[in-house]
């Protein structure tokens, strides 16, 4: 959260990008939409959760991770003592890519541009937490595998206001899902956010 802003006028300005994201025309993505998915939670705990896009049951709700992955989610947040709504979570882009596909440069370019580097400097996040390696590789050279780097912090620059932003990178919840093995590293990549803040705190 931005030092010397009100949380009042925090939660109002994501309030007015959030009703923006619901009425957004700017890509293809919303011919097919049931509802866009601004994100939602708290600016407080200065952790932000990024994802790539929503799937099926986010469409549906307007919410973000509440399927299957949303869940195992909150059961790790549980396990590090923080809640779902402790946090903010949000994706790249805001709009189900149909069939669940991956998004286009172009709607990740207009997505983040109009909307998420907007939500990033309001709420000014010690943290940013990527899950999954399209959110990832929005943060970080593409040339960088995540079964190299994750759970080690990066530092990004802000391309709209020269901020440097911490970035986490993280598996997606999902990958646990399909892969039972990965439930374990993705764990141990989960304890190392509080030890994280810690440091960067002091």
């Amino acid at each position: 959260m931005k030092e010397g802003v009100s949380k009042h006028n925090i939660d109002a300005s994501l309030l007015d990008i959030a009703n923006e994201i619901r009425g957004c025309e700017k890509c293809p993505l919303f011919l097919g939409r049931l509802h866009a998915v601004p994100g939602e939670g708290s600016a407080e705990s200065g952790i932000v959760f990024i994802g790539e896009g929503p799937g099926k049951e986010e469409d549906k709700r307007g919410k973000p991770f509440v399927g299957a992955a949303g869940k195992l989610l909150d059961e790790m947040l549980a396990e590090i003592g923080l809640k779902r709504d402790s946090v903010f979570i949000t994706n790249i882009v805001k709009c189900r890519p149909p069939g669940n596909r991956d998004p286009e440069p172009d709607e990740v370019r207009v997505c983040t541009e109009s909307y998420l580097w907007r939500q990033l400097e309001i709420i000014n996040p010690k943290i940013l937490i990527t899950l999954g390696r399209h959110a990832m590789h929005r943060f970080i050279p593409a040339d960088k595998k995540i079964s190299v780097v994750h759970g080690k912090l990066f530092r990004l620059k802000s391309p709209t206001s020269g901020k440097t932003f911490n970035v986490l990178p993280q598996y997606h919840p999902a990958a646990a899902l399909y892969n039972g093995g990965m439930r374990g590293i993705l764990m141990e990549d989960f304890k190392k956010i509080p030890r994280i803040l810690k440091t960067l705190s002091s």
